[in-house]
């Protein structure tokens, strides 16, 4: 379990989601008040009732009295209840809307070193749990402890030796339950912990489900999924068990406090030092004391629990974003992207890149160099782990260069607004993932205002239009999860069309014809070739016939530059290319 905040850090952070509805929660604060100051009211005015019954005078206004205080608090406190729990619906979906915004703009590095599925229950679980301790924990601490400050008061105004005995007994039982306060929050906080596993897991699973029917890997994978929900039930009975006993000494403080007023009251009005009607009074107040103390502790309580929540979702918070909304010319440089000239075929050039993924990691470039041109394809080769695919991690800065330069358009990419450089990229990935949701809504992905006769021509460029014909609803047809109702090789086709429709100036293809048969191998090879007259294309890739009609061949060997040309010059001067091109270059990606 990770290091608790400090009070004063939760504290701030709480006040941060409060704030923005101050205003309505001492509006419902305000409707809790004069709900409890009717209630305050009802023991003096049975206090007069039993004054009046031994006398003749009537008591019907007195009973008229007490009902009007008792519909009239019911429905204030009602009217402040609903204000309460509209706010707190209010203040979850502020905290999910900043988390989600926060989430999706993470570094690449901060993704990888998190658990998907544990960054997913910061925004379900963990806000759900929030909205208790901005609102309600706030209002029952502040309307308890007023209104506990009020009858404790009364009580005294009542008589003095009473309330010192009941305060004797609150006093003793709270101190206990000072000590089970911390025991509900670290309860409560490795619980969202194993939540968040639980979703990893499963999210785990549902990843890879063909994988896991295939592998007859169900038994583990549910035995797996079960252990972290056996986990949390574990810590979220050890929680409810600290909760049952902070609530029991609510009730156990309020008998015993009522057993020695009730011993004590009742020889005190014996010795006449107090009337019948000031033990009953007194004894309504002390039974009236019970909402106000269980407003404490459930203020107390919830915000104990809130507490683990708030931690999690601040250290979500803290993880490191990119800055997408990054004005242009960070560094006092003119935008070079608008100079003239700068709209077609983008250059790039790496200039002695080092990279590691991070400190304590080896590093995955050595001083690598190369200088690109656009138009034209590129090829990049080379064995398994040469750092062929970290490339275009480098150029999309997805990752940042440990040392040296990387230029797009001469120009190091850190001094271009992240939005402009991405906006020029088309970005294939090499397991081409497709999302949930329609064809149509996947091809507009990176182009959400492509119009549909971009569309229909992307469709004939990718060879997809025969498959778009094919299906049920067309372009309206579900994909299913990830792509699950397409083959490899379609899942390849629709994500090259993605990245075409964007009509970028540099194109970006990691092994992006690994799935296909070879008909439409060789029909996208001829696209990319007629994409490259126009546009820079970078291409990793291990199959001869991809290799063959680059411009330029890049080969890399142990994260660093081994040699570039052509395949024939190439051929007749490098060892290890002539080796790759003799195998069909049949190796893994890197």
């Amino acid at each position: 379990m990770q290091e608790r905040l400090p009070a004063a850090e939760t504290w701030r952070a709480l006040y941060g989601y409060f704030r923005p509805h101050r205003a309505v929660v001492a509006l419902g604060a305000l409707c809790t008040l004069i709900g409890a100051a009717t209630g305050l009211a009802q023991p003096l005015a049975a206090k007069a009732l039993v004054d009046r019954l031994g006398s003749d005078d009537s008591i019907t206004g007195i009973i008229i009295l007490l009902t009007a205080l008792v519909v009239l608090g019911t429905a204030i406190e009602s009217v402040g209840a609903y204000i309460l729990e509209r706010t707190a619906e209010s203040v979850v979906l502020a905290a999910r809307r900043t988390l989600i915004g926060r989430l999706l703009r993470l570094r690449l590095p901060e993704v990888e070193r998190t658990q998907p599925g544990d960054l997913m229950s910061r925004i379900t679980s963990d806000t759900t749990l929030l909205r208790a301790v901005t609102t309600q924990s706030v209002v029952s601490t502040v309307a308890g402890g007023l209104t506990f400050i009020a009858t404790i008061v009364m009580m005294g105004l009542m008589d003095v030796v009473l309330l010192g005995v009941t305060l004797g007994v609150i006093v003793l039982i709270g101190g206990a339950m000072a000590l089970v306060m911390p025991k509900i929050a670290q309860s409560t906080e490795r619980a969202q912990e194993a939540v968040g596993t639980i979703s990893t897991a499963l999210e785990r699973a549902f990843g890879a489900f063909r994988t896991l029917k295939a592998s007859g890997a169900e038994e583990r994978e549910t035995a797996a999924v079960q252990a972290a929900a056996q986990e949390a039930w574990r810590h979220g009975v050890r929680s409810a068990k600290w909760q049952a006993v902070a609530w029991s000494s609510v009730g156990f403080a309020v008998q015993v406090s009522f057993l020695a007023v009730l011993g004590i009251g009742g020889a005190r009005v014996a010795s006449g030092a107090i009337s019948v009607s000031t033990l009953v009074a007194f004894l309504l107040f002390l039974f009236y004391l019970i909402d106000p103390v269980s407003r404490l502790v459930e203020g107390v309580t919830q915000y104990q629990v809130g507490s683990a929540a708030i931690a999690r979702i601040v250290r979500a918070e803290r993880l490191e974003t990119e800055d997408v909304t990054e004005p242009a010319g960070k560094t006092g440089k003119a935008s070079k992207a608008d100079e003239p000239g700068r709209h077609g075929p983008a250059a790039v050039a790496f200039e002695d890149v080092t990279f590691r993924y991070r400190e304590g990691l080896p590093y995955v470039h050595h001083g690598v160099s190369f200088d690109i041109p656009g138009p034209g394809m590129t090829a990049f080769v080379g064995p398994s782990g040469a750092g062929k695919t970290t490339v275009f991690g480098l150029i999309e800065r997805f990752y940042d260069a440990t040392g040296g330069r990387v230029l797009v358009d001469g120009r190091d990419v850190h001094e271009w607004p992240l939005a402009e450089l991405r906006s020029v990229i088309g970005y294939v990935e090499q397991d081409a993932p497709v999302l949930a949701g329609t064809l149509r809504e996947n091809l507009l992905f990176g182009a959400p205002g492509a119009t549909g006769d971009e569309i229909q021509d992307v469709l004939v460029r990718a060879r997809l239009a025969t498959l778009v014909e094919r299906l049920p609803d067309g372009l309206e047809t579900l994909v299913g999860h990830r792509g699950s109702q397409l083959s490899g090789g379609e899942r390849q086709r629709v994500a090259i069309a993605r990245a075409l429709l964007r009509k970028p100036r540099l194109l970006l293809l990691d092994e992006a014809t690994s799935q296909l048969d070879a008909v439409n191998e060789l029909a996208l090879r001829d696209v990319v070739a007629e994409v490259s007259r126009e546009v820079t294309v970078l291409v990793v890739a291990h199959r001869l016939s991809t290799v063959t009609l680059a411009d330029r061949i890049v080969v890399m060997d142990a994260g660093r530059v081994r040699a570039s040309g052509t395949h024939e010059e190439l051929v007749a001067a490098d060892p290890l290319y002539g080796e790759l091109a003799a195998t069909q270059f049949l190796a893994t990606t890197a």
